[in-house]
C-alpha cells in the first residue's frame, strides 16, 4: 500500500499545492474544480518524478509556512527600504557589493529556495551557484558591510531552510 501511495504521490505537498493553485486560478470553488485540481496534482508530479531522483526525504510543512510568512514580511520591508534608498540617495552614495555566501545547505531544492528568496527580496539578487554547490554569489544594491549581509542571509534564511529540508 505504501509503495502504491509513493508511486501515485511522489511529491504529496506538490500535489496539494497544485490542486489549490488550480482552484485559485479558476476563481471557482466547486467539487469539479477540486477533483480536476487533484487530478492535475497527481499527473504533473508523476510525470516529472524522473527529474527528481534525489528529492528530499523529509520536509516540514509547518516550518515552511513560517518561512514563507517571514519571506513575505521581508519582501514588504525591503520594498520600503529600496524605495527610500532610490528616492533619497544619489547613485554616487550607493555601496553595491558582490557577496560570496558559503553554503551549509547541500540539497539542490533547498539551495534553489534560498537563491529564489534572495532574488525575490528587493535589493539583492542571487547571480550564480558554484559548480560544487558550496557557494552562492549575491549582488546587493547597497551593502556598507557585506559581511553583515552574508551573516544575515545565513542566519535568517539558510538556518531555517536547514530545519525545513531534512
Amino acid at each position: 500500500m505504501t509503495r502504491l501511495f509513493n508511486w501515485l504521490f511522489p511529491h504529496p505537498a506538490m500535489t496539494l499545492i497544485l490542486a489549490i493553485v488550480w482552484m485559485v486560478l479558476q476563481n471557482k470553488l466547486s467539487f469539479g474544480m477540486a477533483v480536476f485540481g487533484l487530478i492535475l496534482g497527481v499527473i504533473i508530479p508523476r510525470m516529472t518524478a524522473v527529474w527528481w531522483p534525489d528529492r528530499p526525504s523529509g520536509f516540514k510543512i509547518g516550518k515552511m509556512t513560517a518561512y514563507v510568512i517571514l519571506v513575505m514580511w521581508d519582501i514588504m520591508v525591503a520594498n520600503v527600504q529600496v524605495a527610500w534608498i532610490v528616492l533619497t540617495r544619489p547613485n554616487s552614495k550607493l555601496r553595491p557589493a558582490w557577496i560570496i555566501i558559503p553554503l551549509d545547505l547541500r540539497q539542490p531544492e533547498a539551495i534553489t529556495v534560498l537563491a529564489g528568496t534572495i532574488t525575490l527580496t528587493p535589493g539583492t539578487v542571487s547571480a550564480d551557484v558554484s559548480n560544487t554547490g558550496h557557494y552562492l554569489l549575491v549582488h546587493a544594491l547597497d551593502a556598507p558591510d557585506p559581511d553583515a549581509v552574508r551573516d544575515e542571509i545565513k542566519q535568517r534564511y539558510e538556518a531555517r531552510l536547514k530545519e525545513i529540508f531534512v
